[in-house]
């Protein structure tokens, strides 16, 4: 039941004494993410997390495609708190200061290491580049097919996805070769990480185990590697 005290002049709750804010000042700044965040995905959760003693937080979600981007905004934040990224913007939007419900259950992805190596830097029009060709050879699939064959959107889709057009040789050889799949350069496009088109820089290639990250100059992408797993028969083992 809601009433004087509850509802503000402009219609919406106010704050419950005790209540946990989301502790964001750097409104526009996250609400920019949140908002390319929400027209990915319209149920995209978001994870707040602050460390200790800092005033800034870090918003992790993660994209349909499977990777996971990372942004920090000014501000103190909730400490570490999943929230829906739609009522989060909408809370901000409206001026509020309330942390929408908490939804720390529904996070079920592991988190990057804090510590990571350079592996590279590319130059940011470059990586632009790379994302405006999937997108035409994307268009250009769904209207004439593959060899001939018409194949489902979708499939044409998560094959782009997963197309490496980037592949950095470690400085420090004969360490592996760090594979960059097309799922990363689209999260830091699609996310603004990059800026403006006419904006110069650079993106950092980073690993750390068996997670590799672009890092730009408004925010980074991760992508965990998927471990190969292999059969070993038992020897000398008989069935029956």
């Amino acid at each position: 039941m809601t009433g004087p005290d509850t509802v503000g002049r402009d219609g919406h709750p106010n704050p419950v004494p005790g209540a946990v804010g989301h502790g964001l000042t750097g409104v526009a700044d996250a609400g920019a993410f949140l908002a390319r965040l929400v027209r990915l995905d319209r149920g995209a959760l978001v994870r707040l997390r602050t460390a200790s003693g800092s005033e800034r937080t870090a918003l992790w979600a993660r994209l349909p495609w499977g990777v996971l981007v990372v942004h920090t905004v000014a501000g103190g934040g909730p400490g570490d708190a999943t929230v829906a990224a739609g009522e989060l913007l909408a809370e901000l939007t409206a001026g509020g200061s309330a942390l929408p419900v908490r939804r720390d259950a529904q996070w079920r992805w592991p988190l990057p290491p804090p510590a990571s190596r350079r592996v590279e830097t590319l130059p940011a029009a470059e990586l632009r580049r790379v994302a405006e060709a999937a997108a035409a050879a994307l268009r250009d699939a769904a209207g004439r097919g593959v060899g001939g064959r018409a194949l489902g959107e979708r499939a044409m889709r998560d094959a782009l996805l997963d197309h490496v057009p980037v592949v950095v040789t470690p400085d420090d050889s004969p360490a592996a070769p760090v594979e960059v799949p097309q799922r990363l350069v689209q999260g830091l496009v699609r996310m603004g990480f990059l800026g403006a088109p006419e904006a110069s820089g650079g993106v950092q290639v980073r690993a750390a185990g068996r997670w590799v990250g672009l890092v730009g100059p408004y925010g980074a992408v991760w992508l965990q590697r998927v471990t190969d797993l292999t059969v070993r028969p038992i020897l000398g083992q008989q069935s029956g």
